[in-house]
């Protein structure tokens, strides 16, 4: 909690209507009990608007984009198409590369919101640190998307989700610009030579720790990366197991897809 809270006694107002905190007159103990009072009473208001919004982050993160749109422009149901999967790529094989890329976008937009005006409405108590609470929006926004509570709590594989939230960390923190710059780079060179998204998935991911333990960036960040990487790469172990035996379909962009 202290990482969270780490501002929390900043009281400057009591100091000034009670004395300096050392102070050893008769308003000592008025002082020491106010404070504490408002420090527990904004600490429980403090929790609250955290829980709320990473609630909201999981609920943003939780629409299920493909399945929408899968209903509203082909009227199916996208989950008995394709690869079953509802996420960016199965959508443009099954609905098509305007569709597919739409979805990859508002995908990727998911774990943007999560990680700015979410957690900006977070941080608005002035009492939180401000990229862990960054970093946990974000990503509770991936599980959100690869369990939606709204299919059941089966979705995505969580890559463009977590796409979104590199990139909304990086709005924050120009720093990461570098790492989100390679990550694409890296998913462009696979996909180009091998016209595999699973490889380039898995590839960008084994390498997105990396790129933040290298440049020693701050423990969430690092764990963060970590705890993303093993997930995205435990998501695709169908797409592994056909990788190993050269079954893994190729993404051909220029192939209509007819329902």
């Amino acid at each position: 909690m202290y990482y969270l809270f780490s501002d929390a006694y900043h009281y400057r107002g009591l100091v000034t209507i009670f004395g300096p905190r050392n102070n050893r007159g008769p308003y000592r103990g008025i002082y020491c009990s106010f404070r504490n009072r408002l420090f527990k009473k904004r600490i429980k208001g403090a929790v609250l608007i955290l829980i709320l919004g990473l609630l909201l982050s999981y609920l943003i993160g939780s629409i299920p984009t493909a399945y929408i749109f899968g209903r509203i422009f082909k009227g199916i149901d996208i989950r008995k198409h394709g690869s079953g999967n509802v996420g960016a790529t199965n959508a443009f094989r099954v609905l098509g590369p305007a569709i597919g890329i739409t979805v990859l976008a508002l995908d990727a937009l998911k774990g943007v919101i999560g990680v700015v005006p979410v957690a900006d409405f977070i941080l608005k108590q002035q009492v939180v640190n401000e990229l862990l609470i960054r970093v946990l929006c974000g990503v509770i926004a991936v599980l959100g998307h690869s369990f939606t509570v709204f299919l059941n709590f089966k979705g995505g594989k969580g890559m463009a989700a977590t796409l979104g939230v590199l990139i909304g960390l990086s709005l924050k923190f120009s720093v990461l610009k570098i790492i989100l710059l390679s990550e694409i780079l890296i998913w462009l060179m696979v996909f180009l030579f091998s016209r595999i998204v699973s490889l380039a998935s898995l590839v960008s991911a084994v390498t997105f720790p990396v790129f933040f333990i290298v440049l020693r960036q701050p423990w969430p960040l690092i764990l963060m990366s970590l705890g993303l990487s093993i997930f995205i790469i435990a998501r695709h172990k169908p797409n592994l197991s056909r990788l190993l035996k050269n079954q893994e379909p190729r993404l051909i962009l220029n192939k209509k897809k007819k329902i």
